[in-house]
């Protein structure tokens, strides 16, 4: 199969193209001009440009028998995608959605997504809607290395919230796998899964898991979510590290838990649980020297 590809040198991505080009698709990838494009594998065939640029999208789509669009819905590009996808004939797509919809939050982000899933589930064929959870598995994620990282350096991990609300982590390598599962699966048309990792757990147990793995005792501090989001609201309109938003601080408070049963159904999907994962993030962060 010809597959065209949004997100290729992104931490998901990535995993989507090597998985694709694993098991023997011609991919092309649409690709913005930045030291990112020297990482693509070399059976990768470029099209330069973004997902504003409608030439460089019919370029992508010109011979393509299919779309894997791993850049987010929650960037406001899907009525340029999909009408690209019309004009070009391709009735065959998956797209990259995300868990965090579900928030009770007024998240910006949650109005774009909403929207750009009713476009696609509008679109003239068969589309798949994949939401992760929180993507994990190498020093390149934005969530659990930084975790790791914290709890490595810290004797003292101040938690809004407790850590009490559920989180259920998804491995970067079973979503790219699962990404081309539903790609090539026939019952997976017109039909949307929540893909998170095989089962939820407390955000303190994860890090009293780590803290296992290192070797180090830790002392998690609970501090109150609201007045706490409060404060990172201040800190990040001054814009100095940690970069974290009131936002992300009050979700800390919202189960994010999810099941997998359809996915599991319609094509196996076997996510790894977080214990094993985690173990393994921390063995490759001490084998990179990033602990």
């Amino acid at each position: 199969m010809r597959v065209a590809l949004t997100g290729a040198t992104g931490f998901t991505g990535r995993r989507v193209v090597a998985e694709l080009l694993r098991r023997g698709h011609a991919v092309s990838a649409l690709v913005r001009p930045s030291p990112a494009r020297r990482d693509l594998p070399a059976g990768l065939a470029r099209v330069e440009g973004d997902l504003a640029d409608a030439h460089a999208l019919a370029s992508l789509l010109r011979e393509a028998d299919a779309l894997v669009h791993v850049a987010s819905l929650g960037f406001g590009h899907a009525e340029a995608v999909v009408s690209a996808l019309e004009s070009a004939g391709v009735r065959r797509a998956v797209f990259f959605s995300s868990t965090s919809l579900y928030t009770r939050l007024p998240a910006a982000s949650k109005g774009v997504r909403l929207a750009a899933e009713e476009r696609v589930r509008r679109m003239a064929g068969e589309w798949t809607i994949l939401r992760p959870t929180m993507i994990y598995g190498d020093a390149g994620d934005r969530n659990l290395s930084r975790m790791i990282r914290f709890v490595a350096r810290s004797p003292v991990v101040p938690l809004p919230g407790g850590g009490k609300a559920l989180v259920q982590p998804v491995h970067v390598e079973d979503l790219g796998r699962a990404a081309v599962d539903a790609l090539t699966c026939a019952t997976t048309a017109c039909r949307e899964y929540d893909l998170p990792g095989a089962d939820p757990a407390p955000l303190r147990e994860l890090i009293d898991h780590v803290a296992r793995e290192l070797g180090r005792r830790r002392f998690v501090v609970p501090l109150p979510i609201r007045p706490m989001a409060a404060v990172a609201g201040a800190w990040s309109r001054v814009g100095l590290p940690p970069r974290i938003s009131a936002e992300q601080v009050l979700r800390l408070a919202e189960d994010k838990a999810f099941s997998y049963e359809s996915a599991r159904r319609d094509w196996g999907y076997a996510p790894r649980g977080w214990r094993e994962g985690l173990a393994a993030e921390v063995r490759l962060l001490r084998d990179e020297r990033r602990l």
